[in-house]
């Protein structure tokens, strides 16, 4: 398992339907270790911060295992790192293997796992493809966001080690799907509400739907 990219950028302005909008998802890879914070990675940034950023989603981390499917997918060719707005690119660490809570240490950064990705219409701008979030969010394929434990810095390059397994262990897939696919399943409602590392705001997604 390593960390094939550290990617960063600051909201810019691009144009969509005639408007201006802002967004941090236009990642580029950079040279050297990047401090990553409780807050998130030094010198990138959200333009959004209703959804985007915050504890919850210090960073985001995306497969270089989805990248040749995409690319088959869409009739590309190869894309550079930072492609889906991933601030760190991994290779060996799938949805279906890792787990909410699981605890990573990558370079100096303690991470544990918080969340599966919700692709917002930015994806789409960023892929040219405005039903590209959609096709997304449909694959599984969505990554995952990670909270800082304790702060250190990254660089292209270093391992990555699962550190400790949350018990009771739910994986990143099956989050993904209790919320996409299975939205009448109440008892893996009451599993995810209860999951003491998932995002407040997936909890709450949750509880809504007991509700």
């Amino acid at each position: 398992m390593q960390l094939l990219s550290v990617n960063r950028a600051m909201p810019r302005a691009v144009d969509y339907k005639g408007r201006s909008v802002m967004t941090g998802i236009y990642k580029e890879p950079v040279t050297g270790p990047v401090l990553l914070r409780h807050e998130g990675l030094e010198g990138d940034g959200q333009a959004d911060l209703k959804v985007h950023g915050g504890p919850d989603k210090a960073a985001y981390a995306y497969p270089i295992e989805h990248y040749v499917w995409w690319q088959e997918q869409l009739g590309r060719a190869a894309f550079p790192h930072g492609q889906f707005g991933e601030t760190l690119t991994v290779q060996g660490l799938l949805e279906h293997e890792l787990g909410i809570g699981d605890r990573l240490r990558i370079g100096g950064a303690l991470l544990q796992v918080s969340q599966p990705r919700t692709p917002c219409f930015k994806l789409g701008i960023k892929m040219g493809a405005e039903d590209f979030p959609r096709r997304f969010q449909d694959s599984g394929r969505v990554g995952f966001y990670l909270r800082v434990l304790e702060a250190g810095p990254v660089c292209a390059g270093d391992g990555i080690e699962i550190v400790a397994r949350h018990e009771p262990w739910h994986s990143v897939q099956e989050l993904w799907r209790w919320n996409h696919v299975e939205r009448g399943n109440r008892d893996a409602a009451r599993i995810a509400v209860e999951l003491a590392p998932l995002a407040q705001s997936w909890k709450d997604r949750f509880a809504q739907r007991l509700r």
